[in-house]
């Protein structure tokens, strides 16, 4: 038991090995799923109150156990063990969402939190395989994030929209300026990955140096955006089912 919620492993985590491949299915799957069978999901109020629960618990019982085992092993600080990457807003955004059903909250947790979820499942930046707590509290945390994202959109389809692609980007960008010249330098900390590279390859890799990092990063999340918008709009919007 030490050794599975403690800070070492002898067991370390391989990119694509057998366990990262099948928590990549479930992720997969359970996405697959949602679209597949969401008007009978949102037609069936016990279901979708079941899903809606089931998601939130899934977030908030990640969050809290990663902030237990980082106090209880005394390695929590506030430069690396706060949630404000862009994953650990996007998990809040979508518990509030869930909660509320409001639709400022499913806009921004469609748009910040599907994609980065999933990129951080295919790249983790994560040191132990599955006989250590933190896989299953990474895989757990960053599946549940776009189950919920995509829960919270599918449930009110008519909360995207274009107009809603600017609002979002624009509350991002006013996110990572805080974040990049506030928090960062204050705390010592590299949250947005704005003061340097994750140790993994990631897409970020490839983004260039200096400030042709930052406007990289802006110029690609706005055309993810866009493009989430279009998907949305042209392939799922119109055939689902509108909560009242």
């Amino acid at each position: 038991m030490e050794s599975w919620f403690g800070t070492t492993s002898q067991y370390y985590f391989t990119p694509f090995s057998t366990s990262h491949l099948l928590v990549l299915f479930v992720a997969v799957l359970g996405i697959i799923l949602l679209i597949g069978f969401r008007n009978h999901i949102f037609r069936v109020s016990r279901l979708f109150q079941t899903l809606r629960w089931i998601l939130f618990s899934l977030l908030l019982s990640s969050e809290v156990s990663y902030q237990y085992w980082t106090i209880s092993n005394g390695i929590w600080n506030f430069a690396g063990h706060v949630p404000l990457h862009l994953c650990g807003i996007a998990s809040i955004t979508a518990m509030i969402g869930l909660l509320t059903m409001q639709r400022s909250w499913i806009q921004i947790s469609f748009f910040i939190g599907i994609v980065p979820a999933f990129l951080a499942l295919v790249t983790p930046d994560l040191p132990y395989d599955y006989h250590h707590f933190r896989f299953w509290k990474f895989f757990v945390h960053h599946t549940a994030i776009p189950w919920a994202c995509l829960f919270l959109a599918l449930a009110k389809p008519d909360a995207i929209t274009l107009r809603s692609v600017f609002k979002v980007f624009l509350l991002l960008v006013a996110y990572a300026l805080v974040i990049g010249y506030a928090v960062n330098p204050l705390t010592a900390a590299n949250y947005l990955y704005l003061m340097q590279l994750p140790n993994t390859v990631t897409p970020l890799s490839f983004f260039g140096d200096g400030i042709w990092y930052y406007l990289n990063l802006g110029i690609t999340a706005l055309l993810l955006f866009l493009l989430q918008n279009f998907l949305w709009n042209r392939y799922i919007h119109k055939s689902s089912k509108r909560l009242p």
